[in-house]
């Protein structure tokens, strides 16, 4: 009897590591089949999915609230699917204010349950720690410090290494591409992949370029975009930001080599940080909330 994963995947960056797990374990048994909430890279390993991450990709409070009704249907849908389909396991990757629920309403479904890239309970909210213990059967962390987190709460737990790191690796051992940089001291800008963080965070880094620019005549900027849609919306947000560098590009698909080559970034907050960690450029970190989730999180930090 063919075996089937329900993958929950919310966010472009757990599906790009959702899609790799997937490869991994196709490539032991290539008839499980897959079905779930993901993106690109999980259909490109042909798995079904029934929602993209690029409609569920939100962030902070006040922008979650405003969405609820699409995230409760949406969640709706899933649980019944899952009802439906009876898969032999639910892989949830990260996405924790969904994850964790759905982790819950599997369980009574009777259903297996495996979390990839724990949430980072650790930092902002240790006292999920004993509810994920309750609801997940198994942990896949992605930092060796994750497994003692969990010492003591009877939740098998394992360190399954950092996605980005073989990655990384490999990138650095690849040769130099020539970039459109216009000058020196390079500066990269990561402004994230969502529409509302880039709107909300490149005015902030694109000011803060036009600073550099004016003690650094010289400096040259590139805009290191994770995909071309990313590159898209980025092209149709700097025309309205009338104060910024003079000498800059919009590079798409080549962050890690814009991140080589570069002096220094500004990076918004988030998986991007560690990858410019990986590439060994300095990094100044940057992210703007709405007022709603900033407060809110000042509360839980």
């Amino acid at each position: 009897m063919t075996k089937s994963v329900m993958v929950i995947a919310g966010e472009i960056s757990g599906d790009m590591h959702a899609a790799r797990l997937v490869r991994s374990v196709r490539a032991r048994d290539p008839s499980i089949q897959f079905f779930g909430i993901g993106g690109d890279r999980l259909r490109a390993e042909g798995v079904e999915t029934f929602r993209d991450v690029r409609d569920m990709a939100v962030l902070g409070v006040y922008e979650v609230l405003k969405r609820y009704a699409f995230f409760k249907r949406v969640f709706d849908e899933m649980i019944e699917l899952a009802r439906q389909r009876r898969p032999d396991l639910v892989l949830l990757v990260d996405y924790p204010g969904f994850n964790l629920r759905f982790a819950r309403e599997a369980r009574r479904l009777g259903l297996k349950v495996v979390y990839y890239i724990c949430p980072q309970v650790w930092a902002w909210n240790r006292s999920r720690i004993p509810k994920m213990a309750r609801l997940v059967d198994r942990l896949l962390v992605i930092f060796p410090f994750e497994t003692e987190v969990f010492k003591g709460t009877g939740l098998r737990v394992d360190f399954v290494g950092h996605p980005l790191v073989g990655e990384a690796r490999r990138a650095l051992e690849q040769p130099l591409k020539s970039l459109p940089w216009k000058g020196g001291p390079r500066v990269a800008i990561l402004p994230g992949s969502r529409r509302q963080e880039i709107e909300r965070i490149l005015p902030v880094m694109w000011a803060a370029a036009k600073k550099v620019e004016q003690t650094h005549p010289g400096a040259s900027f590139i805009l290191a975009a994770p995909s071309e849609e990313t590159a898209h919306i980025l092209r149709g947000a700097l025309p309205p930001l009338s104060d910024g560098p003079s000498r800059y590009e919009i590079v798409a698909g080549e962050t890690r080599q814009v991140l080589r080559q570069a002096r220094a970034a500004l990076v918004a907050s988030g998986t991007a940080t560690i990858e410019t960690a990986l590439m060994g450029c300095p990094m100044l970190v940057v992210y703007k909330a709405a007022w709603l989730t900033y407060l809110a999180g000042r509360m839980l930090i």
